[in-house]
């Protein structure tokens, strides 16, 4: 666990390895430009590509195999930087990453859009890091590590306490992809929910515990979201592991996680996963995190691990989650 001081001391020297365009000589990793941002750093191999932005929100803005980003990046919004306001509404798109629990959580805009820092830590490895955020007294740190032969990204969050009082809080990411695809989340049959999800209803602060959804299809130990609920945020209290995306790209995106079936997950309804579908042309997929209490100097870190596949999307309910189960089992042999 770092202190101020050699986190502040991080800070500078990732400034000035972006500055001189990387310093140290790393296999797969380098600074580069990309959507209007300079000094991001892209992580790669023969296969795959993922480009971290510290101009922004600490966001992953490529995800990739085979030249097809499987993240949502609009036209548009190219080199977007925060000016420091509270009215300044950020265009965040991608991969992006946040702390929870959602509706408790102080605003945090210096964490959600601010300016990071980026740091190349070795081959296809390196660190982004936040400034500190004086509402929540959060510093956060997100650590990523490309495999050397093929999509396996390892994404760690770590939260950092620079309060001088204890927080709770939770890791939460909010990773927008591509829309319009197959969401796959395995179910746990010991769920408390009676339809194995919830789903948000209008006005926003309702949460509906057995909605029943056509949209929303149980396939064997799965539920399957091909097309926008009726409502667009659902909530699971899966314990598997892992949820995955097959896009009209024909890939498939996997996030694997740890969960805790015997600690509390602090958002409202005990989630460990939300997903959010639109009728827009992106899917929001979100892993969250136990309940952490972190006290004054101390952190906490959470982990996914992201793959990409070629997997053929042929239309609505095409996809078979079994097939799909079967490739993330193997994934960790």
């Amino acid at each position: 666990m770092n202190n101020c001081f050699s986190l502040y001391a991080g800070y500078v020297l990732a400034a000035s390895l972006l500055a001189s365009g990387g310093a140290r000589a790393a296999e797969g990793a380098k600074v580069v430009d990309f959507y209007g941002y300079a000094n991001c750093i892209q992580l790669s191999n023969e296969t795959t590509q993922a480009i971290l932005c510290p101009a922004a929100g600490g966001r992953i803005l490529n995800y990739s195999i085979g030249g097809k980003n499987i993240l949502y990046l609009p036209p548009g919004d190219e080199g977007w930087v925060w000016n420091g306001s509270d009215s300044d509404k950020a265009p965040m798109n991608a991969g992006r990453c946040d702390i929870g629990p959602e509706h408790v959580v102080a605003k945090r805009l210096a964490l959600w859009q601010g300016k990071w820092e980026g740091e190349i830590l070795g081959d296809r490895k390196a660190v982004l890091r936040s400034q500190t955020d004086d509402s929540t007294g959060v510093r956060l740190e997100r650590t990523f590590e490309l495999s050397a032969t093929d999509s396996k990204l390892t994404f760690t969050q770590t939260i950092i306490n620079v309060a001088q009082t204890p927080i709770e809080t939770c890791h939460w990411s909010r990773t927008f992809v591509n829309g319009h695809g197959t969401c796959i989340v395995p179910l746990s049959r010991s769920s408390k929910f009676p339809n194995f999800y919830v789903r948000y209803d209008p006005p926003g602060r309702n949460i509906n515990f057995a909605p029943v959804d056509p949209r929303i299809k149980m396939v064997d130990d799965y539920l399957l979201i091909d097309d926008h609920p009726l409502n667009p945020k659902l909530g699971f209290d899966s314990h598997r592991g892992w949820m995955a995306y097959v896009s009209h790209q024909d890939l498939l995106f996997v996030k694997k996680f740890a969960t805790y079936p015997d600690r509390a997950y602090n958002e409202i309804a005990g989630l460990t996963i939300s997903v959010w579908y639109p009728e827009q042309d992106m899917v929001e997929l979100e892993p969250i995190g136990p309940r952490e209490k972190i006290e004054p100097g101390r952190s906490a870190s959470f982990t996914e691990v992201w793959y990409l596949l070629p997997h053929e999307h042929s239309g609505q309910y095409t996809v078979d989650p079994n097939a799909v189960g079967t490739i993330v089992d193997r994934l960790t042999k």
